[in-house]
C-alpha cells in the first residue's frame, strides 16, 4: 500500500510504525474471508482491509478521528484472525492499537457512551469494586431488567446471579512445590478473573506444585493493562504495565523466575507485547521486554514439561471435550496444538468446533459495548459447539468462558482445570 506521510509525520516513532505495517498491505482481501464483522455484516468497512483504509487516511491527514471511523474500529474484536489468514505479515495488532489511541485522544464520544467506558476501565481492573459492582447488578437486575435497553441491558444480562468467594490463593504469597523443585514460576493472577472464576487460579498452582513447580504471586501485579489498552486508553493502560513490570522484577531479582504465566489468555497477548509497547522508552525497555520473554500461556508452559497424563487407577470417564480456541490463543499468541495434545494426553476425547477461528463475541468488553454483534457471534459460535455433542466445553480465556455460557447449557470450563482434575484434583464447579 503506498502512503503519503511526511518526513515531520514520520519522525513521530508511532507514526513510523504504522505507515512500516501499512505499507505491506497488498490489498488481496484474504483477510475478509475470515473476519467476524465482515462474515456478519458484508460491509467493506468492517473489514480489516476496510479499516486499513480509514486508519491510513485518517493518520496521513492528522486529523481528528470522525463518528464513522470510529464506529467501524469500534466494531473490530481484534481478534486478530485476519493475521492468521494475512499472506503479507501485516501486524493489524499494532496497527489497530495505534488507531484506537487516536480515536481516544481526538473523538469526543456521546456522553452515555463515555461514561459507560471509563466506569468499566475504572471498574473491572479493580477486583474489590468490580465484585462490588456485579453484587448490586444482580440484586438489582430483576426489577430494573425491564426498563433498560442496549449496553445497560447487555450489562446487566452479562452479571452472574452469584459469585463465588474470593480466593486466598489471589493474595501475593509464594506456593511451594511438591517434592523436588523443578522450577519457579510467577502467576498473573489478574483482575476480572479473579471475582469471576477463582477456581482457574486454584486449579493452575494445584497443578503446578503437583508438578515440582514453586509457583509466586507477586506483589503489586494487578491488572495486566489489556482492558484499558484497547479501549484506547493509553495513559491508564501504561501505569498498571509498569506495575505489573515492577511486581515482576522483584521476583527475578530476588528468587529468580523461569517463566510468567497467564491463564487468561487475553491477557497473556498483552503481556507477551510488553516489550513493544514499551519500546521507545528508555527506562522500562529492557524490562518489558524480559517480561515478554519470560511470559507464556499455562498450556504453553505445561506441554514444555512431564506429568500431564490420567492420574492411575482414576476410574474418571473419559469425556467428551469441545475445545474452543480463544482468538488470543490461536490468532494473537499463536497457540494451537498444545490445548488439545495436553487434553488428549490427560484422557480426554477432544473435538474441534466447526468454524472454530471465528470470535465468540466476547473480546474484552466487546459483548457490553456491542451486544447486538456480539450475541449473533455467541450464537453461531453455540450452533457449532452444540453439533458435536460434548460432554464439556473448554476453553482458556475467562472472557470466552462467560460469553459461551452465556447461550448453552452445557458446562464450561478452563482446560486446566480439566487437567488438573485428571491428574488428581478436585471436579471442576458445574460438572456433573
Amino acid at each position: 500500500m503506498q502512503t503519503n506521510f511526511s518526513l515531520a509525520q514520520l519522525a513521530d516513532p508511532a507514526i513510523a510504525e504504522a505507515e512500516d505495517i501499512l505499507r505491506k498491505c497488498v490489498h488481496c482481501g484474504f483477510c475478509t474471508a475470515t473476519c467476524p464483522t465482515y462474515v456478519l455484516l458484508g460491509d467493506e468497512l468492517d473489514s480489516p482491509r476496510g479499516r486499513i483504509y480509514l486508519i491510513k487516511g485518517m493518520l496521513e491527514e492528522e486529523k481528528p478521528a470522525t463518528a464513522e471511523v470510529a464506529k467501524h474500529l469500534d466494531r473490530c474484536l481484534s481478534c486478530l484472525s485476519c493475521m492468521t489468514t494475512c499472506p503479507s505479515g501485516v501486524n493489524y495488532m499494532h496497527l489497530v492499537d495505534h488507531a484506537r489511541n487516536h480515536v481516544e485522544a481526538t473523538f469526543r464520544r456521546p456522553w452515555h457512551e463515555r461514561l459507560l467506558r471509563n466506569v468499566l476501565a475504572e471498574l473491572i481492573p479493580r477486583p474489590f469494586w468490580f465484585r462490588g459492582a456485579l453484587n448490586i447488578a444482580s440484586i438489582s437486575a430483576p426489577f430494573v431488567r425491564r426498563f433498560v435497553r442496549g449496553r445497560l441491558r447487555a450489562l446487566l444480562d452479562l452479571a452472574p446471579k452469584s459469585l463465588p468467594a474470593a480466593s486466598v490463593v489471589d493474595r501475593p504469597q509464594t506456593f511451594a512445590a511438591k517434592g523436588e523443585r523443578r522450577a519457579r514460576v510467577a502467576l498473573l493472577s489478574g483482575c476480572a478473573q479473579t471475582v469471576l472464576a477463582p477456581s482457574i487460579n486454584e486449579a493452575t498452582i494445584r497443578l503446578l506444585t503437583r508438578l515440582g513447580i514453586e509457583v509466586v504471586i507477586a506483589k503489586g501485579v494487578g491488572c495486566c493493562g489489556s482492558l484499558v489498552h484497547h479501549m484506547g486508553k493509553e495513559e491508564a493502560a501504561e501505569h498498571q504495565i509498569k506495575q505489573a513490570i515492577t511486581g515482576w522484577m522483584a521476583e527475578i531479582e530476588g528468587g529468580g523466575l523461569d517463566a510468567i504465566i497467564t491463564n487468561a489468555s487475553g491477557c497473556g497477548t498483552t503481556v507477551k507485547d510488553y516489550g513493544f509497547m514499551l519500546r521507545n522508552d528508555p527506562d522500562w525497555s529492557g524490562n518489558a521486554a524480559k517480561i515478554s520473554e519470560l511470559a507464556c500461556d499455562i498450556t504453553e508452559y505445561l506441554e514444555t514439561i512431564e506429568g500431564i497424563d490420567r492420574a492411575e487407577g482414576d476410574e474418571k470417564p473419559a469425556q467428551i471435550v469441545a475445545y474452543h480456541a480463544p482468538c488470543s490463543i490461536q490468532h494473537g499468541q499463536k497457540i494451537v496444538k498444545q490445548p488439545r495434545s495436553l487434553l488428549t494426553k490427560a484422557g480426554f476425547e477432544v473435538r474441534d468446533v466447526p468454524e472454530g477461528h471465528l470470535c465468540c463475541g466476547s473480546a474484552g468488553t466487546y459483548n457490553i459495548m456491542q451486544p447486538e454483534l456480539a450475541s449473533k457471534l455467541r450464537d453461531r459460535k453455540v450452533r457449532n459447539i452444540e453439533s458435536l455433542q460434548p460432554d464439556i466445553i473448554a476453553t482458556g480465556n475467562i472472557g470466552c468462558q462467560c460469553q459461551i455460557s452465556g447461550g448453552t447449557g452445557i458446562p464450561v470450563v478452563h482446560t486446566v482445570e480439566l487437567l488438573d482434575w485428571a491428574t488428581g484434583g478436585p471436579k471442576p464447579v458445574g460438572l456433573n
